[in-house]
C-alpha cells in the first residue's frame, strides 16, 4: 500500500481524495501519532479521536482562508501533520520544536492560540464579527469537545452567537470522555440526543409537505409552528442548542467520512449559527487508549506493544503525596471535603473520591464554579480543599477575591503544577500564582521545600481559619523520609537550613533545594552562604528577613515563578519600609516573558535557574556592587 501522508504538504492535497484514500490517510496519521507520542509523550487519546473529523474539516473548508479554531488544542496533532508540519512532527513538545497546542507563530493554519478549555466559540465569534465588519466572506469553524462544553464560558459564547445570528459553525466533538468522566446536566442531555438523528429529517419533511399545499400552505405551516415545537420536544428532549439560536445538525458518526462531509457541506450552506454534533471515540485506533482514554489523555513515553509506561520507577510525586495526605486528613476530619475541576486522577484525588465519595465533588471544567462552591461549603461549616493546577486557577481569580477572601472563609487551595511544567509550554506553566494571590487580603500562601513539608503545610492550611494556598511543583519529590505525624507549622515563620557569613539565599518552594546546591558551589568559590527556607510567600517572616539583611553583605531571593509581584517583590517591599541599615537585595526568578515548551531542566537553563547559573549571577551582582572583576572569585560554576 502506497504511503499518502508523506506527500501531503497542505490541505489542498486531500481535496480530491476519495473515501478509500481518506480512510488510508487516517490510518497512516494514527500510526504516526502513536509512534511519536510513544517516544516523547503527549496528548494521545484526544488526538486519535479526531483524525477523521480533522481531515473532513480540511477537505470541506478552505483553510487558512477559512478559520478553524480548536478548543484546548491538544487534539491538533493530525491538523499539524497535514498543514505542512509533518517533517517536524518528531520535535512535538520538545525544546525548540513544535508546540503541543495551536500556535499562530508556528503556522498560519493555527488561527488562535489555545491551551485552556471552553474558549473556542468566543474566539470564533470574534473572528466572525471581524469578518462581518470588514465585509469579508470566510467561514469560521470552532471545534469544541463535550468536556469543554461543561465550562460556563462556552455557554456565554453560545448565547451571544445565537443572539447576534452571525454565520458561525460550532462542531461539538462528543466523545463522552474528557480528562475525567463528564458530569452534570449537559452530559446527560448529550446522552439523550445521541440517538435522535431523525429529528431534522422529520422537521424538514413536515415543512416541505405543508408548503406544497396550494394557497394555504404558508398559513398552515405558520399555524403548525406549535405542533412542530411539540414534536421537537418529543423527539429531542430540551433542544438546548436550537433554543440558544443554533441550527442543530446531527448526531453524526465522527469516523465516517461520507457522513461528515455531507453534514459539513450542509452546515456551510446554512445562514446563521450552526452546531454540528459529531460522535467520536477517544483513543480511536489504539486499543489501550480506547479502553482507558483518561489514562492516555496525557502520557509519557510508553511501549506501543503493551501500552506500558517506559518511565522508570521513581520517588513519589508531589501529587501522590498530596493525595495520600488528604486521605489521612479526611479520615481524621469529617468536615473535610475535596473539589476538582475535571482532574480527579491528575490532581491525586482518586483515593479520596473512593474513600469519601459523599465528600468529593468533580464539577467538570468549571474552575469559577469550583471556587464559589467551595466558598458556599465553607460558609455552611465545612472545610473545603480546592485542588486545581496553578495555570487553571487563574480562571477563577474573581471568585477567589470576592467569594473566598473578602468573606475570609476557610478554603484551602491545593495548587498543583506550581512552577515550570515542561512540554505543555506557556499556557500551562504555573508561574503567576504567587503574584495574583499575594496581594489579596486574608490570603495565606505556602510553598514546601520537599514532599514531607507539603504534608505539614496541608495540615497547617486546613487548620487555619481563613483562606490558605499551598503551591507545589510537578514531578517527583526530593526523596526525603516522610513523617507519620502531621504538624501545624508556625504561621509566617521560615527556617535557617545552613549558616554562612557573607551572603544569604532566601528561597521558597522548589528553589530551596536549588539554593542548597548553589551554596555548595559558592563554598568552593570561597563564598560563604546562609540558606533559608522561607516556607511562606505570605505572610513573610519579618524577623528572619530583617536578620538576614542586617547580618550579610548581600541577600538573594529565589523563586520558581515570575519575579514581578512575587515572593522577591514582597521581600523588597518589606525591606523598603525598614529604617535600619539593610544589605542590597536581589530577586532571582522567572523573567518578564512567557516561557515556551521543553524539558523542565532546559527551560530552567533558559531562564537562568540552574544552580551554576545562579552562582554566576550572584558573582556578577556582587562584583558589580563591589566594583570588582569576576577574577576575584576563582572557580567556575557547575551545572
Amino acid at each position: 500500500m502506497s504511503k499518502l501522508l508523506a506527500d501531503i504538504k497542505s490541505p489542498q492535497d486531500i481535496k480530491s481524495f476519495n473515501v478509500r484514500q481518506m480512510e488510508q490517510l487516517a490510518q497512516e496519521i494514527r500510526t504516526e501519532i502513536i509512534e511519536a507520542v510513544s517516544n516523547q509523550g503527549g496528548h494521545l487519546s484526544s488526538s486519535l479521536g479526531v483524525v477523521e473529523l480533522t481531515l473532513a474539516l480540511h477537505k470541506i473548508f478552505d483553510c487558512p482562508f477559512d478559520k478553524l479554531v480548536w478548543d484546548v488544542g491538544h487534539q491538533t496533532y493530525a491538523h499539524k501533520m497535514i498543514t505542512g508540519r509533518l517533517k517536524d512532527f518528531a520535535t512535538l513538545r520538545q525544546y525548540g520544536g513544535l508546540s503541543g497546542f495551536p500556535n499562530p507563530d508556528e503556522s498560519p493554519y493555527d488561527v488562535f492560540r489555545a491551551g485552556h478549555s471552553s474558549t473556542s466559540i468566543s474566539a470564533a465569534l470574534g473572528l466572525a464579527k471581524a469578518r462581518d465588519i470588514q465585509k469579508k466572506d470566510y467561514q469560521v469553524v470552532a471545534v469544541i469537545g463535550d468536556g469543554s462544553m461543561t465550562g460556563g464560558m462556552a455557554f456565554e459564547a453560545l448565547n451571544h452567537a445565537g443572539h447576534t445570528n452571525s454565520n458561525i459553525i460550532v462542531v461539538l466533538n462528543d466523545n463522552e470522555m474528557s480528562i475525567s468522566p463528564n458530569v452534570g446536566a449537559l452530559s446527560s442531555y448529550l446522552n439523550r440526543i445521541r440517538t435522535d438523528s431523525h429529528y431534522h429529517k422529520v422537521k424538514q419533511d413536515i415543512e416541505y409537505l405543508l408548503l406544497k399545499i396550494p394557497a394555504i400552505g404558508q398559513r398552515v405551516a405558520k399555524a403548525a409552528e406549535r405542533v412542530k415545537d411539540s414534536m421537537k420536544y418529543f423527539l429531542v428532549s430540551g433542544m438546548l442548542f436550537e433554543e440558544l439560536g443554533f441550527t442543530y445538525l446531527g448526531p453524526v458518526d465522527g469516523h465516517n467520512f461520507e457522513s461528515l462531509s455531507e453534514v459539513l457541506e450542509q452546515a456551510k450552506k446554512l445562514e446563521g449559527p450552526v452546531l454540528v454534533h459529531t460522535l467520536t471515540t477517544k483513543g480511536k485506533g489504539y486499543m489501550y487508549a480506547e479502553a482507558h482514554p483518561d489514562d492516555y489523555h496525557g502520557v509519557g513515553p510508553f511501549s506501543i506493544e503493551d501500552g506500558r509506561s517506559l518511565k522508570k520507577a521513581s520517588r513519589p510525586s508531589y501529587t501522590q503525596v498530596f493525595g495520600d495526605t488528604l486521605v489521612k486528613l479526611g479520615a481524621e476530619n469529617e468536615k473535610l471535603v475535596a473539589i476538582t475541576a475535571a482532574m480527579t486522577a491528575n490532581t491525586g484525588l482518586k483515593a479520596f473520591s473512593r474513600e469519601f465519595p459523599e465528600r468529593f465533588f468533580d464539577v467538570g471544567i468549571a474552575e469559577q464554579h469550583a471556587v464559589t462552591l467551595a466558598a458556599g461549603l465553607a460558609a455552611g461549616g465545612l472545610q473545603p480543599v480546592v485542588t486545581i493546577y496553578s495555570t487553571f486557577l487563574q480562571r477563577a481569580y474573581d471568585q477567589i477575591v470576592h467569594d473566598v477572601c473578602l468573606q475570609n472563609l476557610p478554603v484551602t487551595f491545593a495548587i498543583d503544577r506550581g512552577g515550570l511544567v515542561g512540554e505543555d509550554g506557556a499556557t500551562h506553566h504555573g508561574v503567576f500564582d504567587g503574584s495574583y494571590l499575594r496581594h489579596i487580603p486574608n490570603m495565606v500562601i505556602m510553598a514546601p521545600k520537599d514532599e514531607n513539608e507539603l504534608r505539614h503545610m496541608m495540615k497547617t492550611a486546613i487548620s487555619y481559619n481563613g483562606p490558605a494556598a499551598v503551591r507545589y511543583p510537578r514531578g517527583s519529590g526530593v526523596g526525603v523520609s516522610i513523617d507519620e505525624n502531621l504538624q501545624i507549622l508556625p504561621l509566617g515563620k521560615g527556617e535557617i537550613l545552613r549558616q554562612g557569613r557573607q551572603i544569604a539565599l532566601l528561597a521558597v518552594g522548589s528553589m530551596v533545594q536549588t539554593a542548597l546546591e548553589a551554596a555548595d558551589i559558592l563554598h568552593q568559590c570561597g563564598i560563604s552562604a546562609t540558606v533559608a527556607n522561607a516556607r511562606f510567600v505570605k505572610p513573610l517572616d519579618k524577623q528572619l528577613i530583617e536578620s538576614l539583611a542586617q547580618k550579610h553583605e548581600f541577600l538573594f531571593t529565589l523563586e520558581e515563578q515570575t519575579v514581578i509581584g512575587g515572593f522577591g517583590s514582597g521581600v523588597l517591599e518589606l525591606l523598603a519600609q525598614e529604617d535600619a541599615p539593610m544589605c542590597p537585595c536581589y530577586p532571582i526568578g522567572i523573567p518578564d516573558r512567557f516561557v515556551e515548551h521543553g524539558k523542565t531542566e532546559l527551560l530552567k537553563q533558559e531562564v537562568g535557574l540552574l544552580p551554576g547559573q545562579i552562582v554566576e549571577r550572584i558573582k556578577e551582582l556582587m562584583a558589580r556592587r563591589k566594583d570588582l572583576g569576576k577574577k576575584t572569585f576563582g572557580c567556575v560554576a557547575g551545572r
